[in-house]
């Protein structure tokens, strides 16, 4: 089998012409920087937003040369169109309306789909996203968990996962979710070597996401929980509008600090028709293992009060606690290897709250309806 290499890949998108048919698409610069992940290849191309339309048949014809190479098995091909400022209207941009999640299309399969989200990194929202995640399975239900940081993907480590997706036998065109724990789970991490840096731009992120969640053979679930990115940038209004998310959790640390960029999350989410299901105080306080003394080293209750000032619900306190994070960091997470640990029932009462304002409809959102092909 001949390896796989940029330049191979390169050699055969030069097969491709653009509309036209007067130079190919590598000369005419519109191929990305190229990811290669064993048998997985991913880029995108970059078009004129006003040609979109027109170059989705070059989209497929780049897609197409490129798995007719020798040793490779999955391609992913973005077609991206960035706006320039000003170019609209006489130097102002067009305004359009923006969709709401509600408005967006569903995931076959998935009954509900809920966000865990920050204001910004370091607070913990991926080990709180995996842990609710499997408190929710603990509840019978059938969950996924999607990864949504493209730049810093932490479900391969969180989970112990270092495979790669296989195409499903079933449906060639999609790859089969990895499983621990009861969950299946997907991530740009299982593609991508983690020493690999993500070089792209807002739109190619955003593809990366669509074909995570609609070509991945998720199955039935009965909720699907996406780990956010951090922060409330483009990509993160972008994914809070194109999928329709049932709610969302808010993570934060109790420190003024976090809970600033805590506030601006949860503004995002409600600009956009979002619930908010609740607020987690992650890193609440310490407990010390040699004098079980409590220490408060972020300050404490900082995120019940802006819960309260915010009027959402709140959902807890999680400590900060050597054992979770040794847990998280060698793919054990807590809520499945120490199932009766005080860290784990709390994650498990939050998921039975968040389960019950779902279930119930509490939310005052309408679940999607399933999609069924026959």
């Amino acid at each position: 089998m001949s390896e796989i290499t940029k330049e191979r890949i390169t050699e055969a998108l030069k097969s491709v012409k653009a509309p036209g048919g007067e130079v190919d698409i590598v000369s005419a610069g519109m191929v990305s920087e190229i990811v290669i992940a064993g048998s997985n290849v991913m880029f995108a191309l970059q078009v004129d937003p006003d040609q979109a339309s027109a170059y989705e048949p070059v989209r497929k014809a780049a897609e197409e040369a490129v798995s007719a190479l020798d040793g490779v098995e999955k391609v992913m091909v973005a077609l991206t169109a960035e706006k320039k400022p000003g170019e609209e209207g006489g130097g102002r941009q067009k305004k359009t309306p923006q969709p709401t999640a509600a408005q967006a299309p569903g995931i076959p399969g998935v009954s509900h789909i809920i966000a865990v989200a920050s204001g910004k990194g370091g607070v913990g929202k991926s080990t709180t996203s995996i842990n609710l995640a499997l408190g929710l399975a603990s509840l019978g239900l059938k969950v996924g968990i999607l990864d949504a940081d493209i730049y810093g993907p932490s479900l391969p480590k969180l989970l112990g996962l270092k495979q790669e997706p296989e195409p499903d036998p079933e449906n060639p065109d999609k790859l089969k979710a990895l499983e621990a724990y009861g969950l299946k789970a997907m991530s740009i991490g299982f593609v991508v070597d983690e020493a690999t840096p993500v070089i792209w731009r807002g739109p190619m992120v955003m593809s990366a996401l669509q074909q995570m969640m609609h070509e991945i053979s998720w199955g039935d679930l009965d909720v699907m929980v996406v780990d956010m990115p951090p922060g409330t940038g483009d990509a993160q209004l972008t994914m809070a509008q194109q999928v329709p998310l049932s709610g969302a959790v808010i993570v934060s640390t109790p420190q003024d600090l976090a809970l600033i960029d805590a506030r601006k999350g949860l503004n995002m989410f409600k600009r956009v028709n979002v619930p908010i299901l609740g607020i987690v105080e992650n890193m609440s306080y310490f407990i010390c293992p040699n004098c079980d003394t409590r220490h408060e080293i972020f300050g404490h209750g900082g995120a019940r009060q802006e819960a309260e000032r915010m009027g959402v619900p709140f959902l807890g306190e999680i400590p900060l606690d050597p054992d979770l994070r040794e847990r998280s960091d060698s793919g054990r997470p807590i809520v499945a290897t120490e199932p009766d640990s005080p860290h784990a029932q709390a994650y498990r009462q939050m998921a039975e709250t968040i389960w019950n304002k779902l279930h119930t409809g509490e939310t005052g959102r309408r679940s999607m309806p399933r999609i069924v092909v026959e």
